[in-house]
């Protein structure tokens, strides 16, 4: 019992604003690919189908992450030409929240508790 709350703790040790980020936003593995693909490239807008392409993931499995991440503020929806276009959230809040998170993803220590959170939330 000591030491799964010792492990916990280790665990819970995310500055606050990155861990929220992580289980109300990038709650997911692919939503997380998906952040990394869109901050790596912030002009991007495209569809489903070539972010699938690009992403090398199956188009059926990020459809509704892609729409999970415009819900959440991380990415913005756009009609052309009757496609569904998608793109990085304009918002400067958000692409800062984001350029913190991918940075600090490059520590291995943050890499594992944020891995830990997520695999905790699809519980």
């Amino acid at each position: 019992m000591v030491q799964h709350s010792v492990s916990r703790v280790t665990m819970d040790d995310i500055a606050p604003h990155l861990l929220r980020f992580l289980r109300d936003k990038v709650n997911s593995f692919v939503k997380w690919d998906l952040v990394r693909f869109f901050h790596d490239n912030p002009h991007a807008a495209d569809t489903a189908e070539n972010i699938a392409r690009y992403t090398g993931r199956d188009v059926r499995t990020i459809a509704d992450e892609l729409k999970g991440l415009v819900e959440a503020g991380v990415l913005e929806q756009n009609e052309v030409s009757g496609l569904t276009i998608y793109s990085l959230a304009s918002d400067e809040t958000m692409r800062g929240l984001i350029r913190e998170f991918v940075r600090a993803c490059d520590d291995r220590q943050f890499r594992v508790k944020a891995i830990y959170h997520v695999i905790r939330g699809m519980r």
